[in-house]
């Protein structure tokens, strides 16, 4: 690793997932700003060093993160951060049918990012956010951002060029399955190349044969961990906790359905995809989610809910990050963070690319380790008797733009196909109308 530490300011850091894989390709924070006091804590609990604004970016200046920075306009090598935008999430759009978006006041993270970008002029920009900014016919939160970079050059005299991508961190070794759209612009208008996929499902040997590694599995991020802690907090309760042992590691409630191999308890595609989602050691987790609700996963080939330790290791955070909060918090902290891993990938290219240090760097840093003596999949258990007076005939989802009783699941393709690969790949596939960087 070069000694040279690049200075990063930090926005909407939230529990660091970014900064930590920026730290690890040779960055440092100069500056988080963040306005969750948890966070917060969190932050000052393990990187003490960084300078910390705790606030609303809508009430602090960009001279004062400036300052907190100890930097000049122009002087930082990058800004980083990930505007939390609801209104441009897929889960948002099923369930209201279609997101406030731009009108949303939410939407004003967007416009709060271009400002401080606007004020401080880094080398760099990283910004990272749901794939729902991209999502086909629905992309005009991405057009804002472009407009706004464009503005930014007319006024500034900047020649920021953009490339953006939609990412899937499995992809980069990554042991989880998470889709996120990342903007990468360079001040002087050199465009980023976003780094080649590295891993691929083990069953698509056409893919393994081009230099590819088989994806990180939960086994290699967490088979080292306690399989069964003793910690009651972490059974799953509520109306269907009981069902979950009857579900096969890899599956979720589909498999109680009428294309399952378990009973009929559910119509096909009418509960949400996590419902009842259960890991596969042999596979990467499904993405770890920010609210759930008690029985939503992804949990514990076990039957369990995840441990932190564990939820961390999934999103690739170093080792040394303690959480010690309440586990509401900690799932809300995670399941809104990007995987560090990821982050340490595109940080080595962005180092690499754009601010001319193609000295050779080690191995990743957050790289999971590759696992032997992956065990056998827990056996599965009989359905309760209290869940068996729901066998019967239940109606699949009515279809493309209706609404069973229960909202439509969430899923991407890849997701379903990993899921059972002898049920029909649906659903949308998110895309850009605006053609992103190949």
């Amino acid at each position: 690793m070069a000694a040279t530490r690049l200075s990063a300011i930090s926005l909407y850091t939230g529990a660091g997932g970014l900064d930590f894989g920026f730290e690890a390709a040779g960055f440092r924070t100069a500056v988080a700003l963040e306005l969750d006091p948890v966070a917060c804590r969190s932050i000052r609990r393990n990187r003490p060093g960084w300078s910390l604004i705790e606030g609303d970016i809508h009430q602090v200046s960009s001279g004062e993160i400036l300052r907190a920075a100890g930097l000049r306009v122009a002087e930082a090598d990058i800004l980083i951060g990930g505007p939390p935008c609801q209104p441009f999430s897929k889960s948002s759009y099923w369930v209201n049918g279609d997101a406030r978006r731009l009108d949303d006041p939410r939407a004003d993270t967007l416009t709060a990012y271009l400002r401080v970008l606007r004020d401080t002029r880094p080398r760099v920009f990283v910004l990272e956010n749901v794939f729902g900014l991209v999502y086909k016919g629905k992309d005009e939160g991405l057009r804002h951002l472009l407009d706004g970079v464009a503005s930014i050059n007319r006024e500034a005299g900047t020649r920021y060029t953009v490339s953006w991508k939609l990412l899937n961190a499995a992809h980069y070794g990554v042991p989880q399955l998470r889709e996120r759209v990342f903007l990468i612009g360079s001040r002087d208008g050199q465009r980023f190349a976003f780094p080649r996929q590295t891993h691929a499902p083990r069953d698509r040997p056409q893919l393994l044969g081009d230099n590819m590694e088989p994806y990180r599995t939960a086994w290699d991020a967490i088979g080292d961990l306690p399989e069964t802690p003793r910690d009651p907090s972490l059974t799953v309760g509520g109306k269907w906790g009981a069902l979950l042992p009857s579900i096969p590691e890899g599956h979720n409630y589909l498999w109680h359905t009428n294309r399952g191999g378990g009973l009929q308890l559910f119509g096909w595609r009418t509960r949400y995809w996590s419902f009842l989602l259960k890991l596969a050691k042999c596979r990467p987790s499904w993405t770890i989610q920010a609210q759930p609700g008690s029985a939503i996963g992804p949990f514990h080939w076990c039957s369990r809910k995840l441990t932190r330790r564990e939820m961390c290791r999934f999103q690739t955070f170093p080792d040394d990050v303690i959480l010690d909060c309440g586990r509401t918090d900690v799932q809300k902290m995670l399941g809104n963070a990007v995987p560090s891993l990821l982050a340490e990938v595109l940080a080595r290219e962005i180092r690499r690319q754009l601010l001319g240090d193609r000295r050779g760097l080690s191995g990743l840093k957050l790289m999971p380790p590759v696992r032997p003596a992956m065990p056998t999949p827990e056996a599965v258990e009989p359905v309760p008797i209290r869940y068996r007076e729901l066998i019967g005939h239940h109606p699949d989802h009515p279809g493309e733009g209706r609404r069973s009783r229960h909202q439509r699941p969430v899923v991407s393709p890849t997701a379903l196909s990993l899921l059972q690969s002898n049920h029909p790949r649906s659903g949308r596939t998110p895309a850009g109308t605006l053609r992103p960087a190949q």
